[in-house]
């Protein structure tokens, strides 16, 4: 986690050395800076034109003295819930560090006991999951390394939660650990299910108005009102002829996605044949969608089990019958296939999902 860390005064100063060295041993990358005539080394910028720059580099901003410096400071510059950084306050002598700004998708609450214990403040922390330990569908999201979409229903999935209300749950993937307290597991039409143990479930049969959907399809929702938790547990396996641009592989890309009604946030990686590892619009795509980009052999693509679409053309020219299913379900760790090769204009697609769980703490 990178983490900038602004004071505003000599005893500031102080508690930020000793959070800045708590912290880089924990493993942060962590920049202090100090804002003061009374300073050697002042920043000559405004806190607030450096507090703009570190919302777009930092994962984390800890500003060391009154928290009016702080909201001024950062008060331009918040976007939204899944975008904000960490933002954090600690008053200058190390008495209270207070979670500010994005306290669960951005880890300030985490990041304030974290800081806290360094330098042996309390932490201050505000949200209404944590104060009565209930679940939090962003952090549980967070936890588990998933997107987040529809933030409108997961503030009414909390909503519900706290006042005693059931929230359902349904999944397309399986899970370890036990359901919160607050969740009812439903069926895909959002209706309470039985207890697994053959007990009755007093919201079996029930349709739930709120709940979550962990889930890799754009139109899985349950609920009136359905916030869905989106793993990135699909590999995208790519063939394409020599040459072909980017924004024709990108396009094929998308119309597979459309076509399977899958996010784009569901991808875990592309993959194609090592024949393709140089092949620039390929990874033109890799670069703009953030996705690793494997390959592998003809040997090793043969050798993936399965029953696979062959072509003579790709075998004459690659040694191996498909190449964008057999790397895809390699790539998702030999998953199974979600969808099979689509092909046009010298570009195939092919989608495979590994198997993945969800964790509960």
């Amino acid at each position: 986690m990178k983490i900038s860390m602004i004071c505003f005064s000599l005893t500031g100063q102080q508690t930020g050395e000793k959070l800045e060295e708590g912290l880089r041993r924990m493993g942060h990358e962590v920049l202090l800076v100090g804002k003061s005539r009374y300073l050697p080394d002042s920043i000559e910028e405004s806190a607030a034109v450096w507090t703009e720059k570190q919302f777009q580099e930092a994962d984390g901003i800890i500003f060391i003295g009154a928290c009016g410096i702080a909201v001024r400071s950062i008060a331009p510059c918040v976007a939204s819930k899944k975008k904000d950084p960490a933002v954090l306050v600690a008053d200058e002598c190390g008495r209270f560090v207070i979670s500010l700004l994005s306290g669960h998708l951005g880890g300030a609450n985490e990041l304030a006991e974290k800081a806290a214990g360094i330098i042996g403040a309390e932490p201050v922390i505000t949200t209404a999951t944590d104060l009565h330990s209930r679940f939090a569908v962003d952090v549980f999201a967070k936890k588990n390394g998933c997107s987040i979409f529809h933030m409108r229903a997961a503030k009414e999935v909390s909503a519900a939660i706290l006042s005693g209300e059931p929230a359902g749950f349904y999944s397309e993937f399986p899970w370890e650990g036990e359901l919160p307290a607050g969740l009812v597991l439903c069926g895909q039409d959002g209706c309470g299910l039985q207890k697994t143990d053959g007990g009755e479930n007093s919201d079996a049969h029930r349709t739930l108005r709120c709940g979550v959907a962990v889930t890799i399809h754009r139109n899985c929702r349950p609920f009136d009102s359905t916030v869905q938790i989106v793993p990135a547990a699909a590999a995208l396996g790519v063939g394409c002829r020599k040459g072909k641009d980017g924004k024709a592989i990108r396009d094929a890309v998308i119309r597979c996605l459309d076509e399977a009604g899958i996010f784009q946030e569901a991808l875990l990686c592309m993959a194609s044949i090592d024949l393709k590892k140089e092949e620039a619009g390929l990874l033109e795509l890799s670069r703009d969608w953030k996705l690793p980009f494997l390959t592998w052999g003809e040997a090793e693509l043969r050798a993936v089990p399965g029953e696979f679409t062959p072509s003579d053309f790709v075998k004459n020219v690659t040694g191996v019958d498909n190449v964008c299913e057999r790397s895809a379900v390699l790539a998702a760790d030999h998953g199974k296939l979600l969808k099979r090769k689509t092909g046009a204009n010298g570009i195939t697609t092919a989608l495979a999902l590994k198997d993945w769980r969800i964790h509960f703490e």
